[in-house]
């Protein structure tokens, strides 16, 4: 006979033996284990789970031997058809981080969850109380070659930037030349590395967060001929050599512009993670890469205004995000201005008191550091970040790319009057050459205009408005570019609020990814009602994901907003080199909206103005006679409402 004491103890004793016997007959299989390169799928298999649950998980971690914890995404066996039956497989793209990968499988039940734990969408995080299973170790191949390969213009002529990553920082090299077999020049690189501790707080520097991030190489590619097509390769004879890349170079005084502009894009991953993910950045790399296949042998380059991958904090996200830009970013340069979630911490050097309310916690505790080290931007801007880790840079600079000279900003450092960025922007932009840059676009990331109802950056846009915006209106600033708000909205020339005045075009681009969408400004009485009365100045707003591609030549530059649904043109602006501004209000309309600087057009513009409206007219007659016609053969017409207003 069992003392009573003991049955309790039995009780759980049989409890323990079940599970774990339950637990011995579980299975998981991964295929392969070896993985040649970045973006290589693997398949996870399993079966043997008795009584699943819908919350039951797959969690991903690198590097194999991270605590349960430190997962680096997940995803519930209940996204499969068959999870019921406790088997399944799920196949996924794998990105090289330098390291070893493993898979686990937990149970999870709805009355375990912590709703204090939580991720970026206040969604909670699975626990890892009870593990099911766990898989062999999976390895990438060696001596494949560096991976996240991108370009980017050094400001000189005959020269482009080439940056790429390795697991060791042995010496690299870059090969180049005029034909695919034949990449007789070669140069080497520069090596640069940034280690935990120079980030500044969590989930950066914590484990949970941190992932050795490899060594990054810089090389310069010299004496370009200017207009051709070039092949490279970059790698060692000990480590590897990359695949064969192509570019263009640039045509330094060329009579052309091409380039595709956004911001807020973000990476997307086949698993969930600790933060919001952005799976419209598929899209927006899909179209792009299109459209420069399109253009076939001309330069052009891609300019991304600040929140770059959206990390925040969580290393494997860089390396996801260069990934999956590398088939674009190989071929034509890719330049980047800093953005609110590369860079905010409250320990930011830069933080005066009016600044309460606009800056935060948004960088993850990176506090620009990724940034500053994966990209190598024109010219030589920087600020001390006060702490061990370098200082921050790639923040102000410009650079002439046909007719077109690109200025970028930095809207998170100093930018007030008597600060380095200030002065270089009025030296910058007093000393432009219009005869060879009609064309002035000035690019920075939180908006100096905006509808969207962004109360807390209020403070910021004021100063923006009150130092900037007379050096854009007093040195004729073509266009201005912003994100930020992950919408797509166009102004008319505007100085002071004021339409079809001294100004420049402004355009907020930030819907290349981050899903997140704020609202409009609603009317001033009626703050709580969704109605969003759109003001004049603004002439086109757009809640369709995608990005603006730029084209340019002498007399004209042309802004044509893509969207990611479709690949179709939402939006054209056309801005003439006289200053005039056609298709104000949409695709077709063919609205004129003359700068108070440049009413004194040319003769040749007044003629082609007189042949428009000659050509508008004769279209309203043939179309009311089109109508008379279609209405006496009984046709309806129906009114399409096509974008969001």
């Amino acid at each position: 006979m069992i003392p009573l004491k003991l049955i309790p103890f039995i009780s759980v004793l049989s409890l323990f033996f079940v599970q774990f016997s339950s637990s011995s007959q579980i299975s998981i299989s991964v295929s392969p284990r070896s993985i040649p390169r970045s973006g290589d799928p693997i398949t996870i298999q399993w079966s043997g789970i008795d009584s699943p649950s819908k919350l039951d998980w797959l969690g991903i971690y690198s590097p194999a031997n991270s605590s349960h914890q430190d997962f680096i995404g997940y995803i519930f066996l209940s996204s499969v058809p068959e999870w019921q039956s406790g088997s399944g497989s799920i196949t996924i793209p794998l990105i090289n981080l330098r390291s070893d990968y493993q898979f686990r499988i937990f149970h999870w039940t709805e009355s375990e969850i912590n709703p204090k734990k939580q991720d970026h969408d206040h969604n909670p995080l699975p626990q890892t109380r009870h593990l099911l299973a766990e898989s062999e170790t999976v390895r990438f191949e060696p001596g494949r070659g560096p991976e996240q390969v991108h370009l980017a213009l050094t400001g000189r002529a005959g020269e482009m930037r080439v940056m790429f990553v390795t697991h060791d920082g042995k010496e690299n090299f870059v090969g180049y030349g005029l034909t695919r077999n034949k990449m007789g020049k070669v140069v080497s690189t520069r090596v640069s590395r940034y280690e935990r501790e120079d980030m500044c707080d969590a989930p950066a520097n914590e484990s949970v967060g941190w992932r050795d991030p490899g060594f990054i190489h810089d090389g310069v590619m010299v004496g370009l001929e200017e207009g051709k097509r070039y092949y490279y390769q970059v790698g060692s004879d000990s480590g590897g050599w990359s695949t064969t890349y192509t570019f263009m170079s640039q045509i330094k005084d060329s009579s052309e512009t091409t380039a595709f502009l956004f911001g807020d894009m973000g990476t997307a991953t086949p698993y969930t993670t600790f933060v919001r993910i952005q799976e419209e950045s598929i899209s927006t790399i899909k179209w792009i890469s299109r459209d420069i296949e399109a253009i076939g042998d001309k330069p052009a380059l891609i300019s991304h205004i600040g929140d770059i991958s959206y990390a925040r904090g969580y290393s494997w996200l860089w390396d996801n995000f260069f990934n999956q830009i590398e088939p674009v970013a190989s071929k034509v340069p890719y330049h980047v201005c800093i953005g609110n979630h590369e860079y905010d911490w409250p320990s930011q050097p830069w933080k005066p008191d009016w600044s309460y309310s606009v800056y935060g916690k948004d960088g993850g505790g990176e506090c620009g550091v990724p940034y500053s080290l994966r990209f190598n931007m024109p010219g030589n801007s920087s600020e001390p970040t006060g702490t061990r880790a370098p200082p921050t840079r790639n923040l102000y600079y410009s650079f002439d790319f046909g007719v077109v000279h690109f200025v970028y900003l930095s809207t998170e450092t100093n930018f007030l009057p008597g600060s380095k960025q200030y002065d270089f922007l009025k030296n910058d932009l007093e000393s432009v050459d219009r005869k060879k840059t009609p064309y002035v676009i000035v690019q920075g990331h939180r908006p100096m205009y905006t509808t969207s109802y962004e109360t807390r950056d209020g403070p910021f846009r004021e100063r923006l408005l009150e130092h900037l915006e007379p050096l854009f209106v007093k040195n004729k600033v073509t266009l201005a570019l912003w994100g930020h708000v992950h919408r797509y909205e166009r102004f008319c020339p505007l100085n002071n609020f004021t339409c079809g005045s001294v100004g420049p075009v402004h355009m907020v681009i930030g819907m290349a990814g981050q899903d997140w969408q704020p609202i409009w400004q609603p009317r001033p009485d009626h703050l709580t009602d969704p109605i969003f009365p759109q003001p004049v100045r603004s002439l086109y707003r757009g809640g369709v994901f995608g990005y603006v591609r730029l084209s340019a030549n002498k007399e004209k530059l042309t802004l044509s907003y893509v969207g990611n649904h479709d690949g179709e043109v939402h939006d054209v602006v056309e801005i003439m080199a006289s200053g005039q501004v056609f298709n104000g209000r949409g695709v077709g309309d063919g609205v004129a909206i003359t700068r108070k600087w440049d009413s004194k057009l040319s003769w040749y513009v007044k003629v082609a103005s007189i042949l428009v409206l000659g050509a508008f007219l004769g279209y309203v007659l043939g179309f009311v006679s089109h109508s008379r016609r279609d209405a006496a053969l009984g046709t309806r017409w129906t009114a399409v409402k096509s974008e969001e207003t």
